[in-house]
């Protein structure tokens, strides 16, 4: 039965891409969105069975691991290498919000929480990091095994919105008052042929011959840099482990990205983009609803004030700077929902050039997640 529903969620993004394919009403919903809802019902309609909790932790892990080398093997990274400065200082800016407003609320709900110190440091370090520190954060504060499951849970499902959000109209949105992302050909805005090359109609013709083999090819060199990358991983702390992995793995892809043969693989960013829709629907089925039938209001209200807030004051910020908006959105995303989440929401704005800039900064965020949720808890302890 496991097997059936593993099969199942891996299946399923290739039905949902013909319907964005076939259909131009539904393709402007998306294919992420379509995932994201079907996995939202499938988790919280009582269909899966017992025990799939392992399952649906572990295909999310190993979707993200494998989608990221085959995202990034054609990417032209000497393109986008100026783009370095001002992403650095935009998620400078985001991991600034992130404390700011987490100060604020800790103190807005702390009459009512006494943990509200815990719950700040779980915030700045998932909102600069992500779910590894989440959990790492956890047990250094010893938070509470159920208040970890209501915020993890409320995160999850006001997180899925952030994301709708970000990848349908947060662009319009800003650039009423942030400044169009600038391309490095001197063009403002989407990437043009560039850019087109990757559209849902791309995904055409996958299984032939002539792209089958050698995606096989590009698949099987993406399971050895994950092999590598754990291999390495697993001899340092485990606290570490999870940034170690996507550390090498993100700078392994890179480097492979320069081998001409490898960056001249055709579609292997859809390969890519299909692991994170898989990523998708199982994160989707993950949000448990049953867990918030009696909602804790104050831990509700942090969360999506820390969510919504961050956003706010780092575009606030962004505009001071003058931060374009693509960058600004990336880098928001990165922070609040980690690397994973990048090529979604850039795939969403039609900017391909932003997705290594965005990985960059949350792999640095996982890297200082943990020192700032946790010294900083402590700090707002002696408030």
């Amino acid at each position: 039965m496991l097997i059936a529903y593993v099969i199942l969620f891996i299946v399923f993004p290739a039905p949902a891409i013909y319907l964005c394919y076939r259909f131009p009403a539904v393709n402007k919903i998306g294919v992420v969105i379509l995932c994201y809802l079907a996995g939202i019902i499938m988790g919280n309609a009582g269909v899966l069975p017992s025990g799939f909790e392992a399952v649906q932790k572990n295909l999310s892990e190993v979707s993200v691991v494998l989608a990221l080398p085959l995202l990034l093997y054609s990417m032209d990274i000497r393109k986008w290498s100026r783009l370095a400065g001002r992403t650095i200082l935009s998620f400078g800016l985001a991991t600034l919000a992130i404390i700011v407003i987490a100060f604020i609320g800790y103190f807005i709900i702390k009459a009512a929480r006494p943990d509200a110190w815990k719950l700040a440091g779980l915030a700045i370090g998932v909102y600069t990091g992500g779910t590894p520190n989440l959990a790492a954060i956890k047990a250094a504060l010893d938070v509470d095994a159920t208040t970890f499951i209501i915020f993890h849970t409320y995160d999850t499902v006001i997180s899925l919105i952030y994301i709708i959000f970000c990848v349908t109209v947060a662009q319009r949105f800003f650039l009423l008052f942030l400044p169009p992302f600038t391309s490095k050909n001197g063009s403002a805005g989407n990437l043009g042929d560039d850019l087109e090359a990757e559209d849902i109609h791309r995904y055409g013709g996958m299984l032939k011959k002539k792209y089958l083999l050698p995606l096989g090819g590009a698949f099987l060199l993406t399971v050895l840099v994950v092999a590598f990358s754990v291999s390495v991983g697993s001899l340092v702390h485990a606290n570490y482990t999870t940034t170690v992995i996507i550390l090498l793995i993100t700078t392994l892809g890179i480097a492979l990205s320069f081998v001409p043969k490898i960056r001249s693989i055709d579609k292997t960013f859809q390969l890519g983009m299909y692991i994170i829709y898989i990523f998708c629907l199982t994160v989707g089925s993950m949000a448990n609803f049953s867990v918030i039938i009696h909602i804790e209001w104050s831990v509700l209200f942090y969360v999506f004030f820390c969510i919504t807030a961050s956003m706010a004051l780092h575009a606030i910020l962004c505009r001071f700077f003058k931060v374009d908006t693509d960058t600004f959105i990336i880098t928001s995303v990165s922070a609040i929902c980690s690397p994973p989440f990048v090529p979604v929401v850039a795939y969403g704005l039609k900017n391909r050039e932003v997705i290594i800039s965005g990985i960059t900064t949350g792999i640095i965020g996982y890297a200082i997640g943990n020192y700032l949720g946790i010294s900083l808890a402590y700090l707002f302890r002696g408030f």
